[in-house]
């Protein structure tokens, strides 16, 4: 019997409401995409990046180096560690962009076929020949290709860039004697796939690897070190760094580290993905909410017939709960089955970069997963409201069709009496119609919230990562990335004299009219005693430095300020990992050929950088006495343009002028190290927009299409009265226009007030070295174009929602 009466409830309810129904499904089948796409995103990231791991072997601890190795010490440390399962060292050779040339082969017809350099990547370019037992380049196959003579595999990294193709040449070298090599193939790197990596690996032959080294390029080495714990390798590194005859002259990593910088690029996607569908969740819940509180309105004698002929509140709220049972089942067999097309779209730079990982398991339990989430939380938001009908009152319903209490009749009659009080329609400037439709709307207001709160979320949902998109786009980001806020920025670290190279750039560079503000600083590695050590047992941990003159530089601090003499600032990470802030000292030290110098030095502020780990340090030496004592690893030099000079003109100036410095506009550099992220978030954004776009008008036309089946008497009335149609739907689509812009104006105020922590939070949680950051938004997409979008669309949604009332008489309002 309770399953016939539920069948054919379900029916009726279906015919009588299939607009809400449509709309309400349409965004649960988007909140349900988004989540199970994201659940897939994340699953295939991860399957892709431990495939990649499994197969390439990636070391647990690297440690970089430049100059000379000495094998006899890491052959005794390795016999002295036996939690080693394997080591090796790889040996590379960098060279400056400029010298490195490619070139399209002739095609069929006349024209000339493309080339170019690759003097505007700023990361190291390194050879290597392929490894035998483990940190392995492979192929698209997933193979360890071993190059012949003449070929060359380039990184997937710089063949997306320059858009490299097989068959191409490259000539490594100045002048006649390039050394050219055909494109082969390319190789995915498991340790230098992020543009978080400084540094990417170009695979020969060992004799053309022999041949580059005749050519100038500048010999590196990578001691690698595979673990029989992996999660031991912060202490190996302490281990490794305790002990002073081992190379440490460059940046030292973990496996941890090297597998969080592959997967949180295109985990952003992911992240953003998850966020819109909560987002979106939260919006349809709040329908919900509002959708079946109108239903139980409208049914309420329906309701209190069923409850005086015996059934039980859980029998009623059955019939009703099949519906949105029905709906959620829908929402998620729908959104599950075009979810695998939406993330094989934002799969593609996963792919590239890390392979495409087997489907197992993990594969469908995951967004399996995420869909019987989103459906157990329908159902149970469904339960809770559906509780209402168990505070029902019979005779009440019956009687009077109305599902308040006692208690709530009472607090309605008080507000009706005040209403009336305050109801002064004769008198004001504004029309009568004008003021009835502001003062309903002040009195119903709870009626008329859900349109504002969708808005202030949508608002919410299409500005948060755009602003955060164009923070990172902006060429002030530099100031989280330890660098002063400049118009171009030169690298120096490849050649056979840096210093002669280095003083023929400064030299230029202040004799040009065009550049201000020309600032030289020295890249070093020293050493940094690790906090508990004693003068007998020395613990110390190498750590970058940029040492110079910071006199006049400009930076930005979290606390403290710009170093002075015998001061040093420390990036966030870095004072975290020494457990030391402003006012306190540090013992720095810096090992040489021609011995050791040593110096005490306090901590005059902490910084945000997210470059070389997040792990940095600024010493104030204007004398540039520290690097002078054993040879600089590497010189940066910042500049400003005068006029209406134009950076990326002047750059390129200087790359033709002097190929040995590598010089690029400030924002190339911005967008070069953050590529990982400005790509995955503009994909983001798109689709936030999108969808929230979509949301908000989906929304406005079920809220309408539902209040004006409800006030149908309360508008026939008001026709009997003698206001027109035409008036009665000017009074409709001013209100509405009232609460949309007041969800705009408040979701707009949201996102600037909270924006910064929310975004703050969870890059601090990556440990990007990011402690706080100020969004700077585009002002005229974020705070015009956008809000203006969304307003248009719930325009065009009520204007849509209202044509048909010019046409209803009021005859027909009020049957």
């Amino acid at each position: 019997m309770i399953r016939h009466v539920r069948r054919r409830f379900l029916a009726r309810d279906l015919r009588r409401r299939p607009a809400a129904t449509a709309a309400l499904t349409v965004l649960l089948v988007i909140s349900a995409l988004l989540m199970a796409s994201g659940g897939i995103v994340v699953e295939r990231l991860l399957g892709s990046v431990d495939r990649l791991f499994d197969e390439a072997k990636p070391p647990h601890f690297l440690q970089m180096h430049r100059g000379p190795v000495d094998v006899d010490a890491l052959t005794r440390f390795a016999a002295e560690h036996p939690e080693i399962d394997a080591w090796l060292v790889e040996r590379m050779l960098g060279f400056d962009g400029g010298a490195i040339e490619w070139r399209r082969a002739s095609p069929e017809t006349d024209t000339t076929p493309p080339a170019g350099n690759l003097a505007d990547s700023l990361v190291d370019h390194l050879f290597v020949t392929q490894n035998r037992e483990f940190d392995l380049l492979l192929d698209e196959t997933g193979a360890a290709p071993r190059p012949s003579s003449g070929e060359v595999y380039v990184p997937v990294s710089e063949q997306q860039r320059y858009d490299l193709q097989r068959g191409d040449e490259l000539h490594i070298g100045i002048g006649d004697s390039a050394l050219p090599l055909r494109v082969t193939g390319f190789v995915r790197d498991a340790q230098m796939a992020s543009s978080f990596a400084s540094s990417s690996r170009f695979l020969v032959s060992a004799g053309d690897f022999a041949r580059l080294e005749g050519l100038g390029g500048e010999p590196e080495a990578i001691i690698e070190y595979r673990l029989e714990d992996p999660d031991t390798a912060t202490a190996f590194q302490a281990r490794y760094e305790a002990t002073p005859e081992l190379p440490r002259n460059g940046q030292a990593v973990t496996f941890a580290v090297i597998r969080m910088l592959n997967a949180i690029s295109d985990g952003l996607v992911a992240v953003a993905l998850v966020f819109a569908s909560l987002l979106i969740m939260v919006i349809a819940f709040v329908n919900l909410r509002f959708v079946i509180r109108g239903a139980l309105e409208d049914e309420v004698r329906e309701i209190g017939t069923l409850k005086a002929i015996g059934l039980s509140r859980r029998s009623i709220a059955g019939l009703y709960l099949a519906k949105y049972r029905l709906i959620a089942v829908v929402s998620c067999l729908i959104g599950g089955a075009v979810a695998p097309f939406t993330a094989e779209l934002l799969l593609s730079g996963i792919q590239a970069n890390y392979g495409s990982s087997p489907a197992g398991l993990a594969s469908v339990i995951v967004p399996l997963a995420a869909l019987g989430l989103v459906y157990l939380v329908i159902t149970a938001l469904c339960h809770g409201i559906l509780r209402r009908i168990g505070r029902i009152d019979t005779v009440r319903a019956l009687v009077h069709g109305s599902t308040l209490t006692e208690r709530g009749v009472a607090r309605r009659a008080r507000r009706e009496a005040r209403r009336a009080r305050r109801s002064r329609l004769d008198s004001g400037a504004l029309p009568v119609t004008t003021r009835l439709s502001l003062r309903e709307l002040r009195a119903e207001w709870r009626r008329w919230a859900l349109l504002p709160f969708v808005f202030a979320l949508a608002t919410v949902l299409v500005t948060v990562p755009t602003n955060l998109l164009t923070t990172l786009e902006d060429p002030r980001f530099v100031t989280y990335m330890g660098a002063p806020d400049s118009d171009l920025r030169s690298d120096l670290q490849f050649g056979d004299d840096l210093d002669t190279a280095h003083r023929q750039l400064i030299s230029t560079m202040e004799d040009d009219s065009r550049l201000t503000a020309v600032r030289s600083f020295t890249r070093i590695l020293a050493d940094v005693r690790v906090a508990g050590a004693t003068a007998d047992v020395e613990a110390w941990r190498s750590l970058p430095v940029e040492v110079g003159d910071y006199a006049d530089t400009p930076l930005e601090f979290l606390t403290g300020t710009r170093p002075d003499q015998g001061q040093i600032a420390l990036s966030a990470l870095a004072a975290d990992e020494h457990g030391v802030s402003t006012g306190d000292r540090l013992d720095l030290r810096r090992v040489s050929t021609s011995g050791t110098e040593r110096r005490t030095v306090e901590v005059s502020g902490i910084y945000q950088d997210v470059t070389s780990g997040g792990r940095t340090a600024k010493l104030h030496d204007p004398g540039h006495a520290l690097a002078a004592a054993s040879g600089a690893s590497a010189f940066v030099v910042y500049a400003d343009v005068t006029g209406d000079a134009d950076p990326v003109a002047l750059a390129a100036d200087y790359n033709r002028r002097l190929p040995e410095a590598t010089t690029v506009p400030m924002r190339e550099y911005v967008q070069q190290t953050l590529s990982f992220a400005t790509t995955s978030l503009r994909g983001a954004s798109v689709v936030a927009f999108g969808f929230g776009t979509v949301v908000v008008a989906l929304i406005t036309a079920l809220f309408l299409t539902l209040f004006l089946a409800r006030e149908r008497k309360p508008l026939g009335i008001l026709h009997t009265l003698g206001f027109s149609t035409a008036e009665i739907t000017r009074g409709i689509r001013g209100k509405t226009a009232v609460v949309i812009g007041v969800g705009v104006l408040v979701g707009m105020a949201v996102s600037a007030a909270l924006g910064d922590t929310a975004i703050t939070t969870v890059l601090s949680g990556l440990g990007l070295g990011i402690a706080h950051l100020t969004l700077t938004p585009d002002p005229w997409l974020a705070w015009v174009a956008y809000p203006l979008a969304l307003g248009t669309a719930g325009a065009l949604s009520t204007i849509a929602a209202t044509r048909r009332l010019p046409g209803i008489t009021g005859a027909s309002w009020l049957r």
